[in-house]
């Protein structure tokens, strides 16, 4: 079985409520959860949540939420692998082991069931433990600056300061919108950032954090040119 969680946590704190507040014209976790009915990639799709009205959200876009998420699992310093652990443990407790899990964040607008896709079959064709969507830093991580305690600037690499941009490794970082993996490595709690995992490389345009109102009103703005594309 393939199955697809879907985290929704409802004590946001920067953006209240973010998992379903509503994003260019339907909650946004209504996003995310037709996204991946429109991979045809899952089995089942489940939310995992300690929040009756996201339950309830969820279930009117025929995501299933056959539990509530404990307290222990619910508060600030829960990370993503445990709360994805559980729920393997509960499927596999009612007879539906699954083989390949994806986490798919409610917050990801931006995530395509193409992405979705790919990143599964890399999954099944690599020796990898999980898949996960990546995108290049727009500027030379080794040039980044750092204000300091009397509002001055001191560089966090000063020997590259004469080294050219070209000349600079790309970093890159997480896209912030799923992780597909083998269901042991979620239930073992082993991390995705590791050699044991394969990036999935993005364009810039099609990666944007919401954690601010401002990263918010950025997304929907690129969201709606990214539809009309």
């Amino acid at each position: 079985m393939r199955l697809a969680v879907i985290p929704a946590r409802g004590g946001s704190k920067r953006i209240p409520r973010k998992n379903i507040r509503t994003f260019c014209g339907k909650p946004m976790i209504g996003w995310s959860i037709e996204t991946a009915r429109q991979s045809e990639c899952f089995d089942r799709i489940v939310v995992s949540t300690d929040d009756e009205e996201i339950a309830e959200i969820a279930r009117s876009y025929d995501a299933e939420v056959p539990f509530l998420r404990p307290a222990q699992l619910s508060d600030d310093h829960t990370g993503t692998i445990p709360v994805i652990a559980h729920a393997i443990e509960w499927y596999s407790e009612h007879g539906l082991a699954p083989e390949q899990v994806c986490c798919i964040y409610a917050t990801a607008p931006f995530m395509t069931a193409d992405d979705l896709r790919k990143a599964l079959d890399m999954l099944i064709q690599d020796d990898c433990e999980y898949v996960f969507p990546v995108a290049s830093y727009g500027f030379p991580i080794q040039r980044a600056i750092r204000l300091t305690e009397n509002g001055r600037a001191e560089m966090f690499y000063p020997e590259q300061f004469s080294t050219r941009s070209q000349d600079l490794e790309e970093a890159f970082h997480d896209a912030g919108q799923f992780y597909w993996g083998c269901s042991t490595a979620w239930a073992e709690g082993k991390p995705i950032f590791s050699a044991d995992a394969v990036p999935l490389i993005l364009p810039r345009h099609r990666v944007q954090d919401i954690d601010t109102p401002e990263d918010w009103s950025r997304a929907e703005l690129m969201f709606e040119a990214f539809r009309r594309q």
